[in-house]
């Protein structure tokens, strides 16, 4: 027999939470106690986006509510097989603009690296629900193709790592290309949209400091939380520790009907994020993909809201309020 001395691959604590996500609706009803029979709670079919839950996540849900704000953004509505007019699987004109390397180039100087298809939660209104992540994975092939791309465009400043969730990769593959773009001269920035330290917040270790603490870029993270209880202490500490490395953090979120589309908790987002370290930053109007329109709040609403959020905030913590507009130089700010 052959002896080794090989200690045994330590698998990380979010790794372990991440495989012990719900994903049968049946299995999140039970731990809510809420009962199967009521009609709004009949689930979508969920061939083509399955439902994903973090337990701690759920957790944080009220019990036996079925309007508990965190539960309807990850609940499969009979309501996303809905067609309806204007709402498409491009919300955003992503595939228009897709390059070799899953990269997005929309806006000047800064590209978007779709480094990964894979999310710890599946959020009902997200808008690459549609998205085919198997022709433009960015990470695979130590990112030799993304980063071939990125050294030929000195246009680009920052880089930003989205995804899917890019925290969804392992720490080494990450490093590698971080480490990559340190020699990029015209890269200044790094910016990463996750959404894995509110929704599982064992994300971030040790390992994941350690890359995000390196080098000479500046990085930037943007968090994506949409009511103040989804913010409770194990967030509180995740987000303390990215603090802790002199990030900056941002916050964006989406206006959802139902969820936090009230000034009351718009107000009380602001002030748990600020709360936290986090700037409020972007609220998003719902990108208009299909499965997505009951989450829809249009802006003759959303307008009113901004002006009762600004009447209770310092200027500071109200975001802006923005919409993505296919083929825009930017975002396009809504005037309120």
């Amino acid at each position: 027999m052959i002896q080794t001395n090989a200690a045994p691959r330590q698998i990380p604590a979010w790794q372990r939470e991440l495989s012990r996500a719900i994903t049968r609706p049946a299995e999140l009803l039970d731990c809510l106690g809420l009962d199967p029979a009521l009609p709004s709670l009949n689930p979508a079919a969920q061939r083509d986006f399955p439902l994903r839950v973090p337990r701690g996540f759920a957790a944080r849900m009220r019990k036996g509510d079925p309007q508990d704000p965190l539960f309807l953004q990850v609940w499969p509505q009979a309501e996303e097989g809905r067609e309806v007019p204007g709402f498409g699987r491009d919300a955003v004109g992503d595939l228009k603009k897709l390059r070799p390397g899953g990269l997005v180039h929309k806006y000047h100087g800064r590209a978007l690296v779709i480094a990964t298809g894979a999310c710890a939660v599946h959020c009902r209104y997200c808008f690459r629900r549609h998205f085919p992540y198997s022709d433009a994975l960015a990470a695979r092939d130590h990112w030799q193709e993304t980063l071939k791309e990125l050294a030929q465009d000195r246009s680009i400043q920052e880089v930003i790592l989205s995804g899917g969730d890019p925290l969804s990769l392992p720490d080494a593959k990450l490093a590698e290309f971080a480490e990559a773009l340190e020699f990029l001269p015209h890269v200044r920035r790094l910016r990463l949209h996750t959404r894995q330290p509110i929704v599982l917040p064992e994300r971030v270790d040790e390992a994941l400091l350690a890359w995000l603490g390196r080098g000479r870029l500046q990085k930037v993270v943007v968090l994506h939380a949409n009511h103040a209880q989804e913010l409770d202490e194990t967030v509180a500490a995740a987000v303390a520790r990215l603090r802790g490395l002199g990030l900056t953090l941002l916050n964006q979120s989406v206006l959802l009907r139902g969820v936090n589309d009230s000034a009351a908790a718009l107000h009380d987002l602001s002030e748990r994020l600020f709360a936290l370290g986090v700037l409020p930053y972007y609220l998003h109007l719902l990108d208009r993909v299909q499965g997505a329109a009951h989450f829809e709040v249009d802006e003759s609403r959303a307008q009113p809201l901004m002006r009762e959020l600004a009447a209770r905030l310092p200027g500071y913590l109200v975001p802006r309020l923005v919409r993505e507009d296919t083929g825009a130089p930017a975002k396009t700010v809504v005037p309120w």
